[in-house]
């Protein structure tokens, strides 16, 4: 799944596309079902209906969360799941049987060319939803999540993690205690900072999780300046993959030798997720965590 980094390169790459823009024309006839939600309190009407016209006053992320607000104190909702993208193709370009929704721009001179944006999501567990603004983060997966990781400072990171007792992977990976880390991201960062991922969060010690905390940031902001990390299908808006995949030390390298110490690095499921980490480099903690 798309994490902090890939979310905000697809963030970047629409803001330019979409920013000022008006709607034309939506079609989301292949749609899935539960591809598009669409506010109860907008009697019914569909995406179709409700877009044409509006035009886009900015595009923001919260976590892995696309925002993308709208005239008429709208906003549409938009998360990449697993395999969904948007793609900048030619009006008259073939339809591809997995893309889900068609939007047309009305023409912009400064923009000549760049008319038609594509949603394109092949597993089909991408989600758009459009709310009035008074009702998007009343919602849940908005209305919980957790500090942003390239905002938080280290002493509230440290309180975060201090508050409760529980495996620190499991906390990384809760987007209500941190909002934009998923498994990649953080195999890397405890990597790095050598915490096992079964370690017990309140068992940390704070120069361990000022450590940690600082990790995270610098493998985000690398990541967002190599345009995300690209393991099976990620790419931008423009078609691109991201490079960060190949600064990963451990994601990924089940059975290869630590870079560190030549250890195999293992893959072990905590949880209903899986972790990667050298089992030398990051002891497994004793009975008391």
């Amino acid at each position: 799944m798309p994490e902090l980094p890939e979310v905000e390169t697809v963030v970047r790459g629409l803001r330019p596309i979409l920013e000022g823009r008006t709607f034309a024309r939506v079609n989301s006839r292949n749609a899935h079902t539960t591809s598009i939600v669409v506010s109860r309190s907008l009697h019914k009407k569909t995406l179709n209906a409700l877009l044409p016209g509006r035009t886009v006053a900015q595009i923001d992320r919260r976590g892995k969360n696309i925002l993308i607000g709208l005239s008429g104190d709208l906003t549409l909702w938009v998360h990449l799941k697993m395999t969904g993208k948007f793609r900048v193709v030619p009006a008259g370009a073939p339809r591809d049987r997995h893309d889900l929704v068609l939007f047309d721009l009305q023409p912009n001179g400064s923009r000549p060319g760049i008319d038609h944006i594509r949603f394109n999501d092949y597993r089909r567990f991408g989600r758009l939803r459009l709310f009035p603004n008074d009702e998007l983060w009343q919602q849940d997966g908005l209305r919980d999540l957790g500090p942003e990781p390239l905002e938080i400072t280290t002493d509230e990171f440290v309180q975060l993690c201090h508050r409760r007792p529980r495996m620190i992977k499991a906390a990384l990976l809760d987007q209500n205690f941190l909002a934009g880390i998923g498994n990649l991201y953080s195999d890397e960062a405890l990597y790095l900072s050598r915490i096992h991922p079964r370690r017990v969060t309140t068992s940390v010690s704070k120069r361990k999780l000022v450590e940690l905390h600082g990790h995270i940031q610098k493998l985000l902001r690398k990541s967002i300046r190599m345009l995300g990390t690209t393991v099976i299908s990620f790419s931008g808006v423009d078609g691109n993959s991201g490079s960060f995949q190949k600064m990963l030390k451990v994601y990924g390298h089940e059975g290869e030798p630590c870079r560190t110490c030549g250890a195999r690095i293992v893959r072990e499921k905590i949880g209903a997720r899986s972790a990667h980490f050298c089992p030398v480099c990051q002891r497994r903690p004793g009975p008391t965590g």
